[in-house]
């Protein structure tokens, strides 16, 4: 016989509000913009944005390869915030004389190497407090961040599994315990007989 079942915690998420402070705020490099841009807007994992070349993000179709767990790929659709971000980045790596070939890493170090995780991460907390983001964070908050935004608006979990690329449903539902609260305040105020 095995025990009870073990609650999946909930995931910590930013607030929309939270999300404009972090992109409103003045002199954040344009490397690391587009790190939260891309984060925020496709779901990624960091070391699925760390191993992203330039060839992998398509201007033109408005989507990104990534290659997640396990080596398997999937397309993820990018906003044009997002893409304009990236590509201001891009730009102003080959006005720097960095590389900026499709061959090239998405993102670049000091070194002109490809950015490790770690250095990433430092920059990304450095930005959340900034931000005045109190709350325990990492970049995995934005993948969390991402799912429960857009399932708030709307989307459905299926589609949300395939962005994220989970194997399994079940683990793409952990965010519609985070939603329930969003779907109670939507309730509240359009039902008739709800008070």
């Amino acid at each position: 016989m095995s025990g009870p079942k073990k609650e999946k915690k909930v995931p910590e998420f930013l607030t929309e509000e939270e999300m404009q402070n972090l992109f409103s705020l003045p002199g954040t490099k344009l490397r690391d913009r587009a790190i939260i841009e891309i984060l925020y807007s496709c779901g990624l994992r960091i070391e699925e944005l760390m191993s992203l070349d330039i060839k992998n993000i398509d201007f033109f179709a408005n989507a990104i390869t990534v290659h997640g767990k396990g080596g398997k790929e999937r397309v993820v659709p990018a906003g044009g915030k997002c893409l304009a971000v990236m590509m201001d980045y891009i730009k102003e790596r080959r006005a720097m004389g960095l590389g900026a070939e499709i061959h090239s890493p998405a993102f670049l170090g000091y070194r002109g190497k490809r950015l490790e995780q770690r250095t990433a991460r430092r920059a990304l907390h450095a930005w959340f407090i900034r931000a005045g983001i109190n709350k325990k964070v990492s970049p995995h908050t934005l993948r969390h961040t991402f799912a429960t935004h857009i399932l708030d608006r709307g989307c459905d979990l299926r589609s949300v599994q395939e962005m994220l690329g989970h194997k399994n449903l079940s683990t793409t539902q952990i965010y519609t315990h985070v939603t329930i609260e969003s779907l109670r305040k939507v309730y509240e105020k359009s039902h008739p007989r709800a008070k």
